[in-house]
């Protein structure tokens, strides 16, 4: 279980609140608009009201003493890049920020950020993969060439045995699960057979598995 505080209730800072919830974390909440701190109450520790740019609150909640800090602030960018910088100055193990734009991701990793998450470049490319195959149901980005992808059975494939798909040797691919009925199989073996109700997980470079699909 890790401590977190989380900086900025909008609609990103509550979907994280709710997130980090629901995995058992603890998690302190701070914004300055009450309507917002009231409304998060039921999914997290401790809320606070108060003014992030303020050395003096900041201080307050022992920044020191938490695993991480996320600063979500989205509708102010001058408040999170000067929330930003207060954290690492009081001492803060880890910050990661928030950006809107690639102009601000540069600024917040000068001014302290250790990681800063770009929601809406990363939903733009998760979109972009989405829609350029129906076979492709999840992924998630490694690096600039690999990712996992979780698959529909390809009709090609359907009824098939990992062996006898050869996958990994024909197209570099690593098949890293089946999920079966909602249920994720992480313990399969080469006769492990792709039917056509289950999902497959695997691991490989965006174009290939792009290539693979698109045939």
């Amino acid at each position: 279980m890790k401590s977190v505080l989380l900086i900025g209730l909008g609609r990103f800072g509550r979907h994280i609140a709710k997130k980090l919830y629901s995995l058992g974390h603890e998690v302190m909440a701070v914004d300055s608009n009450e309507e917002r701190v009231d409304s998060i109450l039921p999914f997290v520790t401790n809320a606070q009201i108060g003014d992030s740019t303020s050395q003096e609150f900041l201080s307050s909640l022992g920044v020191r003493n938490f695993d991480a800090c996320i600063v979500a602030i989205g509708d102010n960018f001058q408040n999170s890049l000067e929330t930003t910088d207060l954290l690492k100055e009081l001492g803060a193990r880890k910050v990661i920020a928030r950006a809107s734009r690639g102009v601000q991701e540069k600024f917040l990793l000068r001014n302290g950020a250790d990681e800063v998450v770009y929601p809406e470049k990363q939903l733009a490319s998760w979109t972009a993969i989405r829609c350029t195959s129906e076979h492709i149901l999840d992924y998630i980005e490694l690096d600039e060439d690999y990712s996992i992808f979780e698959l529909s059975i390809p009709e090609p494939w359907q009824g098939k045995s990992i062996l006898q798909l050869d996958l990994r040797k024909r197209y570099g691919i690593n098949v890293l699960g089946v999920r079966a009925e909602g249920r994720l199989h992480m313990n399969i073996t080469p006769e492990t057979v792709l039917d056509a109700d289950r999902s497959v997980l695997i691991l490989g470079q965006q174009k290939l598995v792009q290539k693979l699909l698109n045939r």
